[in-house]
């Protein structure tokens, strides 16, 4: 696990899930106050992470070509699931391979075909793999949604929650995104502590803008959409939070 998601990772994953084909950066950027280079900057920074695996159309063989869709329940030796399940992506006809984890019926295959000959013959090049192939059932119909726990809960009208992380001793680190008409704005970061927006035990870690991130110092001027990441010795004041709503 070696990539953190925040709160804005979450909301732009939530919102490529439910229409990744027609929705655009800008429309992202607008619910999440932040700029779109913020928003193209982190879906590259999720693909490079593995977080996003790719952008795949989702077909209905049925529809289409009026062929039936089976789900393979197999079985694969523990030590070869690996090297089964790659196998058997191979095989013509199946779309999707899951590898689960345990001894039995450790491995769910989707496939379509032609006719009930082209799902037995794909049963069988399991079988030639070194699968056991448990069960085969008709797939009737499948439903995808988005992911709800990355979902706001007003999905119209709730703000961005801050990203806060607890570290021993009481000290936090915060992410905060300044919002276009925010107080910091303008402020350089001295300028801000002079002012009472920040205060004077708050340390500025990163500021990131578009698709850069930038080393913070006391003349960096805070921009719109700046995403600024905060660590406080004791628990974050709310006038630090309020200077960036």
């Amino acid at each position: 696990m070696g990539y953190r998601l925040d709160e804005i990772d979450r909301r732009i994953l939530y919102d490529l899930m439910i229409d990744a084909r027609h929705i655009s950066a800008p429309e992202i950027a607008e619910k999440l106050d932040v700029s779109p280079g913020t928003v193209r900057n982190r879906i590259t920074n999720l693909e490079t992470a593995g977080v996003i695996t790719g952008f795949h159309v989702a077909v209905d063989f049925g529809e289409g070509e009026d062929y039936l869709q089976t789900l393979y329940i197999c079985t694969a030796p523990v030590e070869q699931k690996q090297i089964l399940a790659e196998k058997a992506t191979q095989i013509s006809g199946v779309n999707t391979v899951q590898q689960l984890m345990g001894n039995s019926e450790n491995i769910h295959i989707t496939a379509a075909g032609e006719s009930t000959h082209d799902l037995d013959r794909i049963s069988r090049e399991l079988t030639a793999i070194g699968l056991s192939v448990d069960r085969e059932q008709l797939i009737q119909s499948t439903t995808t949604v988005p992911f709800a726990p990355y979902s706001p809960d007003d999905r119209h009208h709730t703000p961005r929650v801050p990203d806060l992380i607890s570290l021993s001793g009481g000290s936090e680190i915060i992410e905060l995104t300044a919002s276009s008409d925010a107080p910091i704005v303008g402020n350089t970061l001295a300028e801000a502590v002079q002012n009472g927006l920040l205060d004077e035990d708050t340390l500025v870690i990163s500021i990131e803008r578009e698709d850069s991130f930038i080393t913070p110092r006391g003349q960096t001027e805070i921009e719109p959409y700046d995403i600024v990441t905060i660590l406080s010795r004791d628990d974050v004041e709310k006038q630090t939070i309020a200077a960036f709503e």
